[in-house]
């Protein structure tokens, strides 16, 4: 009897701790069995390694007490530039994209982040940091698993103040096993030498314009936007309407678009006016090993890539 009521009793402190506390994964190691709760039910509701530390996000934030008592806080937010890709092989769509952690300064710093989606949930992975304050621009596969970050940075010993202008880019394999990157060497096929890249070397198609709130705008009609530039210092680009036409002007890594005409077709869901727009707004310009060229939008507003 007492064998009975001791089972008995055993069963309804289980009944207890589930209700109390959730639902959670068991896992068995040694013999011995403990709580984990760091896997997510989304990319944006996951936990990450910040710098040595478990970052949870819940609906994409996370907000942590510098200290107890302290009203100063850690915020990490999902940023996005996010791809989708199958990084374990196991038949599910996993994602990378870019966080973003405000320590109680000055400093934005932008981490590059995967989530696995596993049988049981999404598990996060340790963080990249790439830079403070920093634009990024696009995030894409590479060959194989290979994550292909592009962002603009400022040259060293330059001021926070100054927009970020030169181009960057970061090649990163996620080991699926222990959740951490390892930089990948850039020299293989389709690396550029941006220090040979010129202005005028090809005709530039419009990739995308990421602002400097993570906002994304991309082209709806592929290879209709691009940009061609002339040794007269003139140039003319084509849109999903019409054709632009005008003049530039370079002075180190800055550059402006003047006296610019288009024609004056109108065609219903354009993105012609948006486009010539933009071009208005630019003021620098940066290439990437990517082989892409950056044009940076005024007072930090964002960067047009284009390729």
């Amino acid at each position: 009897m007492k064998k009975t009521l001791a089972i008995i009793l055993g069963l309804l402190t289980l009944v207890i701790i589930i209700l109390g506390f959730g639902v959670y994964k068991f896992n068995f190691t040694n013999d011995d069995i403990h709580f984990d709760n760091t896997i997510g039910t989304s990319p944006q509701n996951a936990t990450y390694t910040i710098e040595g530390q478990k970052v949870t996000l819940k609906n994409g934030v996370s907000e942590v007490s510098i200290a107890p008592g302290s009203a100063s806080k850690i915020v990490t937010r999902y940023f996005g530039n996010a791809v989708s890709h199958d990084f374990d092989g196991d038949g599910r769509e996993d994602s990378a994209f870019i966080l973003t952690q405000e320590t109680g300064g000055s400093g934005t710093f932008y981490y590059v982040v995967a989530a696995l989606n596993t049988v049981d949930g999404y598990v996060g992975s340790e963080g990249v940091l790439l830079g403070d304050r920093i634009a990024p621009q696009t995030t894409e596969m590479g060959k194989g698993n290979i994550i292909v970050v592009n962002y603009a940075d400022r040259n060293p010993g330059e001021s926070f103040d100054i927009r970020p202008s030169v181009g960057k880019s970061i090649w990163l394999l996620l080991d699926p096993k222990t959740m951490q990157f390892g930089e990948v060497a850039q020299n293989f096929e389709g690396e550029a030498d941006p220090s040979k890249m010129t202005l005028g070397m090809k005709t530039w198609s419009w990739i995308n314009t990421v602002y400097g709130n993570g906002k994304e705008v991309k082209p709806r009609t592929e290879k209709k936007f691009t940009l061609t530039f002339k040794n007269d210092k003139t140039f003319s680009a084509t849109t999903d309407c019409n054709g632009v036409g005008g003049e530039y002007t370079v002075s180190g890594n800055k550059i402006s678009f003047d006296k610019m005409m288009s024609t004056l077709m109108y065609c219903e869901g354009s993105q012609d006016g948006y486009f010539i727009g933009m071009l208005g707004e630019v003021e620098t310009y940066s290439f990437t090993s990517k082989g892409e060229l950056l044009l940076g939008l005024k007072q930090g507003g964002g960067t047009v890539a284009l390729r």
